[in-house]
């Protein structure tokens, strides 16, 4: 974890991005990702479900399992699941059950509010990973994805759940949606770096759920993500190729046979 401040004090951008399955880690962890994060966006872009608010421990330990496999050399993170982190007790107890599966380490939604959840992970030897912004899986109490920071209040609020986490021990923290000008504020107050995800351009590192980075999700990429792939076009391109070669292999097969 001491790498990561070193990272920062030098100026070195961290990069981070989402797998839910073995082939994708070990695909990134051999791209030299720095981090890879088994995110319960695996609710959406894997299992379908509408938000993260349905996707269930036991799903994302089975998830997490599949990735570790495949990493070797990337800071393998798990997201702890709504519900999974109510108390100190039950947060250290879930953090023991994603280490167990390879996780090296974990990350919860919340600041100030959490610091006795994080605490808890922290003292219990297990490096964490702070999360506060737009929190996910709050979207259906807040009724939506909403920008953070716009406000003078969210703005103070932000920056103390900042220095609540890092006080806390986290060895890092995601700022998801936070206006630029506050995210730039917050990297520069804290010693812990900053990882952004539509947050601009001058946090620490940058996070991204990798099916909106390769366009595997196509029916809703983030106003914020720029896809470098299309990987979707491709599999229906494949697909559509295989099919229509099937189709006519067995219109010939049927010729020949007469």
């Amino acid at each position: 974890m001491k790498d990561f401040r070193a990272m920062k004090r030098r100026g070195e951008r961290i990069s981070a991005l989402t797998a839910y399955d073995y082939p994708t880690a070990r695909l990134l962890d051999e791209s030299g990702i720095d981090i890879i994060l088994v995110g319960d966006s695996l609710a959406m872009v894997v299992l379908g479900y509408q938000d993260t608010t349905s996707v269930t421990l036991d799903e994302m330990l089975h998830h997490t399992r599949a990735v570790a496999r495949g990493v070797k050399q990337a800071l393998l993170v798990a997201d702890m699941p709504i519900h999974s982190y109510d108390t100190p007790k039950q947060t250290v107890e879930t953090a023991k059950q994603f280490v167990a599966t390879g996780a090296q380490a974990v990350k919860l939604e919340g600041g100030a509010s959490h610091v006795a959840q994080i605490e808890a992970i922290t003292q219990a030897g297990i490096p964490f990973m702070a999360h506060i912004g737009m929190l996910p899986q709050s979207v259906r109490e807040e009724g939506g994805y909403k920008v953070k920071g716009r406000t003078r209040s969210e703005a103070e609020a932000l920056i103390a759940d900042a220095h609540a986490v890092e006080k806390a021990g986290a060895f890092s923290v995601v700022l998801e949606i936070v206006i630029p000008d506050i995210a730039k504020q917050i990297t520069n107050a804290i010693g812990i770096p900053t990882i952004g995800i539509g947050s601009g351009e001058h946090c620490d590192g940058q996070i991204l759920v990798t099916h909106d980075l390769i366009g595997l999700f196509p029916w809703f990429t983030p106003k914020f993500v720029s896809p470098e792939a299309r990987v979707a076009d491709e599999i229906r391109r494949a697909a559509r190729a295989f099919i229509e070669r099937t189709r006519l292999g067995n219109a010939l097969s049927n010729s020949g046979g007469r």
